[in-house]
This record gives structure tokens, sequence and C-alpha cells, in this order.
């Protein structure tokens, strides 16, 4: 593990790091608090650091203390290394920060298990760590598809439209809806439409481009987030609609029919779905598999159907 040194008294930095290298760490070390502090709140920070209380610059707990406000959910740990050893300096190192402390002289037998206790500490930080991604993921998706699910994907469309945004005014979003749903789940049972829903999933994600962000609104409906040519939802339709999809039953051919809606600057979330909305009535109406489009001017403010939409197939 690598490890962060600040001590300005060169033999017992040297010493230091004779003893830590020994133990099989990989040493950065640094002979005042400034130096000390740019390492720690750097992007590629050691995962420990030994800091001597009283140096040039920073002193120790000062460095605790900045460290402490980082907003990070992998701070490091920190061992403070003093001469003092009253109960009143104890405390204030570690009310500021310190996670341990070590007297001078140093024992290396002292040190090596409270180092032990450090990287037990790291490793349980590690853990929970990615616990609590997994747990982040699993609620941000959808338990079927994969996809992001409905409250993830309008928190995302809802931050591409926050004011002053400068991706605001470059992106469409498309609502699609996989057509006559019901007679899949009617004549194949909900497995079989399950699996339709996967594969369309699958199929409509291996469309994205690169920046383009797909959830499951709800239901057999999908919500895209597009930010290159509006001709992304029309491949969509297409690569759905060109072959039988694969299921624990027969293959089933479905089409999707999608409401495509321009976005500008200030526009709300809801102005936007409801021209999506709107337009993907229209696309229904019109006979299904097929791409209707809302002209980007016609959207913010538009009620639902008040906007002339132009076919985009």
């Amino acid at each position: 593990m690598d490890l962060l040194i600040a001590e300005d008294d060169r033999t017992q930095r040297r010493m230091l790091t004779h003893v830590l290298e020994r133990m099989g760490h990989g040493v950065v070390a640094v002979s005042d608090g400034c130096a000390a502090w740019e390492i720690l709140s750097g992007l590629a920070a050691p995962r420990m650091a030994i800091l001597d209380w009283m140096m040039p610059g920073l002193e120790g707990p000062e460095i605790c203390r900045r460290v402490r406000a980082l907003e990070t959910t992998d701070p490091p740990y920190l061992v403070l290394l003093t001469a003092r050893d009253d109960e009143e300096s104890v405390v204030e190192g570690l009310e500021l920060g310190a996670d341990d402390y070590l007297t001078k002289p140093f024992n290396v037998n002292e040190l090596r298990a409270r180092l032990g206790v450090a990287e037990r500490t790291l490793a349980l930080q590690s853990r929970l760590n990615r616990v609590t991604r997994a747990l982040s993921r699993e609620a941000a998706r959808d338990s079927l598809t994969g996809l992001y699910n409905r409250r993830t994907i309008l928190r995302l469309l809802g931050r591409e439209m926050e004011a002053g945004s400068p991706t605001a005014a470059s992106f469409s979003v498309g609502l699609a809806d996989i057509d006559h749903f019901k007679r899949v789940n009617d004549a194949g049972g909900h497995q079989v439409g399950d699996d339709v829903l996967r594969r369309v999933a699958r199929v409509m994600a291996d469309a994205l481009g690169e920046d383009d962000i797909l959830g499951r609104y709800g239901g057999e409906e999908f919500l895209i987030i597009a930010r290159g040519s509006v001709g992304i939802f029309e491949e969509m339709r297409r690569l759905v609609s060109q072959r039988p999809l694969p299921t624990r039953g027969a293959p089933q051919r479905v089409t999707i029919s999608i409401g495509v809606a321009g976005c500008k600057d200030h526009a709300s979330v809801d102005a936007l779905m409801g021209c999506a909305d709107a337009a993907l009535y229209a696309a229904k109406r019109a006979g299904r598999d097929r791409v209707i489009v809302y002209a980007a001017d016609d959207c913010p403010g538009t009620s639902p159907g008040a906007a002339s939409p132009r076919e985009g197939r």
C-alpha cells in the first residue's frame, strides 16, 4: 500500500521510510505540511499518511482538519506522529480528524501493529464503498431490463434541462411504446412478455450513440435522450421490427412507435414529455410502427396535441 510520510526532521524521515519500505509499503516522503496537503488533496492521494505534528507550512492537525473537510467516499487513514503524549494533545489531534497517533521515538512493533489496524480499517471502508455503489446502481436500474428506471431517467432528463446548461438545446427525447403489447402477454403469457421487453431493450440499447441515454419509462414504454440526429429513433424502430425476437416460447415479431420532441433552453420536463407523448399518440393513430417528430420550436410550453407533428419515417 502506498503511504505518505510528512516529517521535517531528515533523520526521522529517512528512518521511517526505511522501516516502511521493509514492511512492503511504497513510500512518498515530504518535509513540510504544504507539500503533504498538496498530495493529500490531489486526485491520486495515498490511502494512508503519517503526519508530523509540528512542521513548516502546515502542521499535522491542520492537515487532518483540511482532509476531513474534503468531499470523498474514500478518505485516507491519517496517523499523527508527535512527541506529545499527554491526553489533551491526543484528544485534540483525534478531534481534528486524525485516525490514530504514534509517539516519538516510535517503536517498530507498535508502528507495524497500528498500520495493521489502518489496513483493516481501509479494507472495511473499501468493501462498504463497493456495497454502497452496488446498492446505488440497483436502486437506479429497472430490475427486468437493466435499463435506468423511471425515476432515474427523469432525473437525468431534468439535469440535462437545467437552466443555463450548455447541452440544453442539443438533444431530443423519444418516448417509445411496444405496439399491441397486450396481445403478446395474452398469447404467450407474461414470461414471454418479459422476454420481449428485455429483447427490445437490448436492441434499442445497441443502437444508442455514445452519449445517448435509455431508460424504461414504465410498462412497455421507453424513454430515450438522444444528443445526435433524430435519425437514431428511426434506426431503433427499424432494428426492432426487422426480425422476430427470441423468447422462451415462440419467437415474437413486434414493432414500436416513437414520439420525439426536441428541446430548447429553459424548457420544462413536463412540457417536453407532453410533446413527446402527443407525438407518440399521433404515431399510434397513424397506424403504429413509425416515428413522429415534433418541431423543436413547438415543444416548450405546448399542450399535448397542439403542435403540428411531422412524420420521421
